[in-house]
């Protein structure tokens, strides 16, 4: 029987089900729960096949703000409509948002605590390992050619050792995709008939306008209401901008979050900023829920009311105006992006983007990696290159066998990724203790 037939639309109490699971579970960055619902939807349900699901991924990668957020919206739609969407995409970043809170609330009053810290510790040496697994499973789907495969590593250079912004990557990518990749053999529509319905302007229209309204009505209430400089309204303008200028995912933008947020607005320490990035490492969703740690300490300290409840609706404020935005891009521009599907050079182009987001992913590897294992991280200046130098005497040997073990337990054995992760957190809490 042909494929597209045995295919039905998931009820909406299937996709709370899976969904929900996935969004607990999305743990290791965009490139885990990347590799997360592709083994779920494709691999476990088949839900969608793999050329849908790269297509949509690919559209996500140009998009500014969590591409994994978007892609998980953008699936929920092709599943069920709008409200799959909504489904998908809020349960992707709600279970990791609600987490981050009340770490944000724990750390205000037990972060000096050792056993935190060892728990911390543990957690994101064991993350190091689910990144470099999520990479080797992107990297295998879409790194099918020579030509794949020299995008992917010029893409790396670009970005890890001659710092070209990554819009200017992307840009490059897609280029050279539809020139050099050789196009994708086209299947027929397998999942839903929504991209049957060729998209009209007046619906692109009335898309726009009730999800711009949806998410700056809200913005033009705080400011007329609290004023232009109270927080929440100050919150709400600067992640509103954040949304629109994310392009590469969270490491692309935090650097200017972190130089704002500290000394700009004072909403936070420095050392501060490092530890949120630390949670949201560890906490499942999209790694941007680090913006949700800032809104919290802002709310908390200049909200000028009790701190707790001034830190939670700072983590509301700052949640609703970084992913809200993400809504508008997927439900206006998915019908559209559909329509293309079957074109093939730009199915060869967007494969493109896909092999210069494996470089991308393997930089933030190098990243993570070099700041998990040493624990202090220099560079060295070759011309317009730089090439990061880690001090081998600051090399940290449990942080090394955390994530060795890891690593062992999830490439070799296939343990399952929530008891690697707890495992890993009391192996960090016992390291502490020990040293």
């Amino acid at each position: 029987m042909n494929e597209a037939t045995d295919r039905r639309a998931p009820t909406y109490g299937e996709l709370f089900s899976v969904f929900g699971r996935i969004g607990v579970l999305s743990f290791g960055g965009p490139a885990g729960q990347i590799a997360l619902m592709h083994r779920i939807l494709i691999d476990e349900r088949k839900w969608l096949d793999e050329p849908r699901f790269l297509h949509a991924l690919n559209f996500c990668m140009l998009l500014p703000g969590p591409e994994a957020m978007q892609l998980a919206t953008y699936a929920g739609w092709m599943l069920r409509g709008v409200t799959g969407g909504l489904i998908a995409g809020l349960l992707f970043v709600l279970p990791g948002a609600a987490i981050i809170t009340a770490l944000s609330a724990l750390y205000v009053a037990f972060g000096g605590v050792p056993a935190v810290e060892g728990l911390l510790f543990g957690l994101k040496a064991a993350v190091l390992a689910v990144v470099l697994e999520a990479l080797l499973r992107i990297s295998r789907r879409a790194l099918k050619s020579v030509e794949a495969l020299i995008i992917a590593v010029a893409a790396f250079a670009a970005i890890a050792f001659a710092r070209i912004p990554f819009p200017v990557i992307i840009l490059l990518a897609l280029i050279a995709g539809a020139f050099v990749l050789p196009p994708a053999p086209q299947k027929g529509d397998q999942t839903s008939s929504l991209a049957s319905h060729r998209p009209t302007l007046a619906s692109f229209l009335a898309t726009s306008a009730i999800w711009l309204a949806i998410w700056l009505v809200p913005l033009a209430a705080l400011t007329a209401t609290l004023g232009p400089q109270n927080v929440f309204a100050t919150e709400a303008r600067f992640f509103s901008i954040m949304a629109t200028v994310t392009f590469g995912g969270a490491y692309a933008v935090l650097a200017y979050v972190a130089q704002q947020a500290v000394e700009v607005y004072g909403w936070l320490r420095p050392d501060e900023m490092l530890t949120g990035l630390g949670l949201a490492e560890t906490t499942p969703g999209p790694l941007i829920l680090v913006l949700v740690f800032v809104g919290f300490l802002a709310g908390m300290r200049e909200a000028g009311i009790d701190p707790l409840a001034g830190g939670a609706l700072g983590a509301l404020v700052t949640l609703w105006f970084t992913f809200m935005p993400c809504f508008l891009w997927i439900f206006a521009g998915a019908p559209y992006i559909e329509t293309v599907r079957n074109v093939r050079w730009l199915s060869a182009a967007l494969a493109g983007v896909t092999a210069a987001v494996v470089g991308v992913i393997a930089n933030l590897a190098l990243w993570f990696g070099l700041h998990v294992l040493f624990g202090t991280v220099g560079e060295i200046a070759f011309g317009p290159l730089s090439l990061p130098v880690p001090e081998l005497a600051s090399f940290v040997p449990s942080a090394a066998i955390i994530a060795f073990a890891a690593a062992i337990a999830l490439l070799r054995y296939h343990v399952n990724l929530i008891a690697v992760l707890v495992l890993a957190a009391l192996c960090g809490i016992a390291a502490t203790a020990w040293l």
